[in-house]
């Protein structure tokens, strides 16, 4: 047969008048002694002990206000502390509403005046246990939406913020109190334009919920990104009243994707574009040249004397030989020209819209003299000169990028064979 034996409430009386304590127990059991089990201790201290070291576990607590060791309504937040989850009755003796008023501010389900007759005591005692059956859901959500770790906004219909939790304040920096109310513009960090939030809203009316990247700024000024999801609440004739948006602070993520990217077509050392980003530069300037009718210089750049400097000085003055040398041929270029470092002491260019191989001169002789002049290092001064190969694109013969890159090559071993320090023009480049 089924058990159908009612549960039998457990209540903890916190009380420090062994008088009244004693009352409140025969109240409890002057009908029906199984009808509650009942723990009496007479302080907050006591109460923890129980709650720590034994198995007794209330359904409700009732608690006089003023005890040994608490006294007034934050006597209610200590025991809400002990027993987050456990109703809890205030007892007092003394008719002042308005303790008894802050009390159920301060979390108490309900409140009785002492030495009321036994039935109002088991009723409220019945009434807190059903309410807080009843709301447990609520406290749930309540309870996630307090420790969710995503930042949560509540808003109206028409974008009036009406709740956030505590992970919105970590987040923005922005405090309850100083959000509602308020437009969700508040966060705005100018990002995105006009025509982004119309679409936003446009498509969060029309399908209920939105989910993507949006940039805004903190409190402090402080840009941040966040993945936000936004969905609407509707009431039961299908119309939307509130909007609920969860996001998550994805800065330091977009940052290292950010770096990641960088490192994947940047040199670490120099700054300059690698041999990934290279190409797909000379390619699009190939493309350019195609579409407009335009030439392109393609060069390829080996420094001479850079392993003595290594050798004899350490990797550490061959870094700064490098950074130097890098930097001092970039300022020579203009911004539409491309620089990058292959590796080593290997380095490549692309040079927009050459008319002749003529116009070249001036351009490769400020490189060869920027290149020569001394870095110093520690003191010392560290020399290195630089040979320079140089095809064009494009010529009479069709040409791809890897034969581009083999002519440049081969004229740049020519400069080196002829003395170094100079620069050679492949004879395929030839009009």
């Amino acid at each position: 047969m089924p058990d159908n034996k009612i549960k039998q409430p457990r209540v903890l009386v916190i009380e420090d008048e062994p008088g009244d304590a004693q009352l409140v127990r025969l109240q409890l059991q002057e009908k029906d002694r199984e009808a509650f089990a009942v723990e009496m201790v007479a302080s907050l201290e006591e109460a923890a002990s129980l709650l720590r070291d034994q198995s007794f576990h209330p359904d409700v607590i009732l608690l006089d206000l003023n005890l040994p060791d608490s006294t007034g309504p934050d006597t209610v937040k200590r025991c809400r502390q002990l027993a987050p989850d456990v109703p809890v009755i205030v007892l007092t003796g003394l008719d002042d509403h308005q303790a008894t008023e802050v009390a159920i501010e301060a979390g108490a389900e309900d409140y009785l005046s002492k030495g009321e007759e036994g039935a109002s005591l088991r009723k409220a005692i019945r009434y807190a246990l059903l309410r807080h059956e009843r709301d447990a859901s609520e406290r749930l959500a309540l309870t996630v939406f307090n420790y969710a770790r995503e930042g949560i906004m509540i808003t109206s219909a028409d974008g009036i913020i009406l709740e956030v939790n505590a992970s919105f304040t970590r987040i923005t920096g922005y405090s309850r109190e100083e959000v509602l109310g308020k437009n969700p513009s508040i966060l705005s960090s100018g990002h995105q334009t006009g025509e982004f939030y119309r679409q936003f809203w446009e498509d969060l009316f029309r399908d209920g919920h939105w989910e993507g990247e949006i940039w805004n700024r903190r409190k402090n000024g402080e840009i941040f990104v966040e993945n936000m999801t936004v969905n609407g609440v509707r009431d039961p004739s299908g119309e939307i009243v509130q909007f609920v948006a969860l996001f998550t602070d994805i800065t330091e993520q977009k940052e290292q994707q950010t770096q990641l990217e960088h490192l994947a077509h940047f040199d670490a050392l120099t700054g300059l574009p690698n041999r990934v980003l290279y190409n797909y530069r000379l390619k699009q300037s190939m493309a350019y040249a195609d579409r407009h009718g335009t030439r392109i210089a393609v060069g390829y750049l080996d420094l001479d004397g850079f392993k003595p400097v290594n050798d004899t000085h350490g990797h550490a003055a061959g870094d700064v030989v490098l950074q130097e040398v890098a930097r001092r041929m970039q300022d020579c270029l203009r911004d539409e020209d491309t620089l990058a470092r292959l590796g080593g002491d290997e380095f490549s260019l692309v040079l927009e819209s050459v008319a002749v191989p003529d116009q070249l001169g001036g351009l490769l002789d400020r490189l060869e003299a920027v290149i020569s002049e001394p870095v110093l290092w520690e003191g010392e001064k560290l020399r290195v000169t630089a040979s320079i190969g140089v095809t064009f694109y494009p010529q009479a013969q069709e040409v791809d990028m890897s034969q581009l890159m083999h002519q440049a090559d081969e004229a740049m071993y020519t400069a080196k064979q002829e003395g170094k320090n100079r620069y050679s023009i492949h004879p395929s480049a030839a009009e």
